[in-house]
């Protein structure tokens, strides 16, 4: 089988695409960090200018000095960077980093030291130094603790993009799986929907051949309606109800005059995006459970209306809603209205099912407007 390439307009597959993105994603990194650089290296040098010319005049070759140095500790701490990213320090335990960078800021300080130390000695500063000694560990021990700050900054930026990534990298994973599941469950719709379906038509077939081309038709549009779902997560409330009336004619004709239905939905509720085919199982789950297992049959009502920020979907039906019964199996459309909506919505979305009185089941849908998790 041959592999297929998406390829965008401009001519750059898939794969190029994201190794584009990838050398530009690089590129600011690496600006950002000589842009860090040089800016802590200058703002370091100046500092430590202004404070000297507090206390002394500042000579070209003591300002000469300071630049130099600037200009080796940026070469040193690109080249501890370096060995760093190489020895993969950053995924190392903070009990194992700690003696690392303690050694590493020594060696690098040292590194500093000699060439510095060097250009002061040719440019004739502090050369008769009184307290040689004291001067020369008193600068290494400087520039060791300027070496410890700049990896404490290199570690904590390190740590902040790392945590950064893992919580992306988290998040992407959780959509993932959640689109997954929500997938898995609208997959078990579709079959079950047009299992029942098909048994309506059959019956006509069998009873009604004129009327036959006419539940077809509805047959058809339900047909076109799932697999336009297969392509989409929400779909206005309007298509959905027109699916339900056409599932529901369907139903008819196997019940005949045991069901009868109404349905009614204001111009704003039929305008809100839902999630496809979870208000026709529920319908389906009230016929199920409750219609058709009463001998003369029975009415289901539908009702969406919208209130402040939340649609309001109420499914009425003949039939008594058994609890205990619903402990031991939840059944189809009730279970599986239940995940979608704490995947979609979480705690905001909610469905309720209850005995409004001796011979009527209410169930009650409400759905954030305009709010998914996803």
């Amino acid at each position: 089988m041959r592999a297929v390439t998406i390829t965008t307009k401009f001519g750059f597959n898939k794969n190029q695409t994201e190794n584009l993105h990838k050398t530009i994603n690089n590129l600011k990194r690496k600006n950002l960090y000589w842009i860090t650089q040089l800016s802590g290296w200058g703002l370091f040098i100046i500092a430590n200018l202004l404070v000297i010319s507090s206390f002394e005049p500042l000579t070209l070759n003591k300002i000469a000095l300071w630049i130099f140095l600037g200009i080796v500790g940026l070469l040193a701490s690109h080249l501890y960077r370096h060995y760093i990213k190489k020895h993969n320090w950053s995924n190392l335990p903070l009990k194992k980093i700690a003696p690392r960078v303690i050694l590493g800021s020594f060696i690098s300080g040292l590194i500093i030291f000699i060439p510095v130390y060097l250009a002061g000695y040719i440019l004739q500063i502090n050369k008769n130094s009184e307290h040689l000694i004291a001067s020369i560990v008193m600068s290494i021990i400087n520039l060791t603790s300027i070496m410890l700050v700049w990896s404490l900054i290199y570690f904590a930026i390190h740590y902040f993009e790392n945590s950064k990534k893992a919580e992306i990298e988290a998040l992407i994973f959780e959509a993932a799986v959640k689109d997954f599941e929500l997938k898995t469950l609208k997959a078990q719709l579709n079959p079950h929907f047009m299992f029942n379906a098909m048994n309506s038509i059959r019956a006509l077939i069998e009873e009604d051949p004129q009327n036959a081309k006419d539940a077809i038709t509805k047959l058809s549009n339900i047909m076109r309606y799932t697999l336009r779902i297969e392509r989409t997560e929400t779909v206005p409330l309007s298509d959905e109800l027109k699916t339900i009336q056409d599932y529901l004619d369907l139903e008819k004709i196997r019940f005949e005059e045991r069901l009868q239905y109404n349905i009614s939905s204001t111009p704003s509720a039929d305008r809100v995006e839902i999630p496809p085919m979870m208000v026709q199982t529920l319908v389906e789950n009230g016929i199920k459970h409750g219609i058709s297992k009463l001998t003369d049959g029975g009415k289901i009502n539908i009702a969406a209306s919208t209130n402040d920020s939340v649609l309001v979907i109420q499914i009425r039906n003949d039939g008594r809603f058994n609890e205990d019964a619903m402990k031991v199996s939840q059944g189809f459309g009730v279970s599986n209205t239940k995940q979608r909506l704490s995947l979609l919505y979480g705690e905001k979305a909610s469905l309720t099912l209850n005995n409004e009185n001796e011979n009527k089941v209410l169930a009650t849908l409400k759905i954030p407007l305009g709010d998914t998790k996803l």
